[in-house]
């Protein structure tokens, strides 16, 4: 049997209609933005396999610090017992956030850093004798698939069959200039009801990269602050580097109090996920009552191999080769944004530091579900470039590792694709 005949044999794959799915590539090697299939042939990886790659695939520095922890420790349980993996990379990641981020707690995944991060705030108000239970989040939000990161995110046919079961969640626009006081005034309704306040700051990825302005998110996360709402940034996607600065939260004004954290965050190498906390959310679980204690955890919390991951990774990012990678990328991106907003099969053209989106033009509306996805998925794979559509929604997330000849070369194909009989 071939590879994808066994897989299709006994492996179910997300956000896959498994009756009417083409089999699956197998993918035998992966080498920088390159993914190499059992044939041979390349495909350039232009979404960072699920915008986890920043440095590319199996980087060998990575890969030498991961195999020399994996002869010291690879697991250990993280209840009772601690390692140096852990404690560094907490030390070295707060010193990079906002300097009221003081306590990491460790997961598994974006998911889960944000069902710690809701318990966290449910608690906070609880442990002070107080019940706040309503949510606040944006439209069309994404903050992962199980039951708590569903609920903050938008209705939608993904979540209809759990509908009843999600708890209540307030959802506002993305702030605007025109809907600040707006949103002000509709908050101030039931500020005091309000547990905390979710939100993917200045992209949201799965909704179709949709962009909003750090200037209006700052005022909206000011009046929160001022309401005594606690804020959760969800920066699983925006996070190391994204959005051309190491975090979204360099370009706000306002600090949140609690910060998500997955990803990039090991550079694409091991699953893990992290929650960061001022102080005032973590010494509210102090007491000498044991029932307010967090009660959360993971088998692999902290697991001493990806944070090494994780460590590495933070390395290579901080190194000054990337950051001139990503600040070449972001204006290489903003260049070719110009040439995109003129092309008459296209529109809605937008950027943020690494990432680019835009919209092609058909009879059907802007949706997860427009049919062209699938075909230009299908026509750039023939061209060897990993695109993953959303709908009609094109985007570009490629690692820092990509030169400015393979660049060129994404951006060539893609105008090849528009031009072509697939986008009449």
């Amino acid at each position: 049997m071939t590879l994808q005949e066994r897989d299709r044999a006994v492996n179910w794959h997300p956000y896959t209609q498994m009756k009417t799915a083409d089999d699956a590539i197998p993918i035998v090697k992966g080498k920088g933005i390159y993914l190499f299939d059992e044939q041979g042939k390349q495909y350039i990886d232009a979404v960072s396999s699920w915008w986890v790659t920043l440095h590319g695939h199996a980087h060998p520095y990575i890969a030498q610090r991961v195999s020399e922890q994996l002869n010291t420790l690879e697991q250990v349980i993280f209840a009772g017992f601690t390692h140096e993996p852990a404690i560094k990379l907490s030390e070295n990641l707060l010193n990079l956030l906002p300097e009221n981020q003081e306590k990491i707690f460790y997961s598994d995944n974006g998911s889960t850093a944000v069902e710690v991060a809701l318990k966290m705030c449910i608690q906070y108000s609880h442990n002070q004798g107080k019940e706040k239970k309503k949510i606040l989040a944006f439209r069309n939000a994404y903050h992962g698939d199980t039951f708590g990161a569903m609920s903050v995110s938008a209705r939608s046919v993904w979540t209809k069959p759990f509908g009843e079961m999600l708890f209540e969640v307030i959802f506002i626009d993305t702030p605007t200039s025109e809907n600040l006081e707006s949103l002000k005034n509709q908050i101030e309704n039931f500020a005091d009801e309000v547990a905390c306040f979710i939100y993917e700051p200045l992209v949201q990825g799965a909704a179709g990269m949709l962009m909003h302005k750090a200037e209006d998110l700052s005022e909206l996360m000011k009046f929160c602050r001022e309401k005594g709402i606690l804020m959760i940034q969800d920066e699983v996607f925006t996070g190391f580097g994204r959005t051309g600065k190491l975090f979204a939260a360099n370009y706000l004004s306002q600090k949140p109090d609690i910060m998500c954290f997955s990803k990039g965050l090991t550079g694409g190498t091991m699953p893990m996920g992290i929650t960061t906390s001022s102080n005032e959310i973590f010494e509210s679980f102090l007491s000498d009552d044991k029932y307010k204690t967090l009660f959360h955890g993971h088998s692999f919390t902290a697991n001493p191999l990806a944070c090494t991951a994780a460590l590495a990774s933070m390395e290579l990012l901080l190194n000054e080769e990337t950051l001139n990678n990503i600040y070449s990328l972001t204006e290489a991106h903003l260049n070719f944004s110009k040439i995109l907003q003129r092309h008459p099969k296209v529109e809605n053209v937008r950027q943020t530091g690494t990432i680019l989106a835009w919209e092609i033009k058909n009879d059907e509306q802007t949706s997860y579900f427009n049919d062209i996805g699938k075909l230009l998925y299908q026509e750039f794979l023939e061209r060897g470039i990993i695109m993953r559509p959303l709908g009609n929604v094109m985007y570009l997330v490629p690692p820092y590792c990509i030169s400015p000849f393979e660049l060129q070369m994404i951006y060539d194909t893609i105008l090849e694709v528009l031009d072509s009989k697939i986008c009449i």
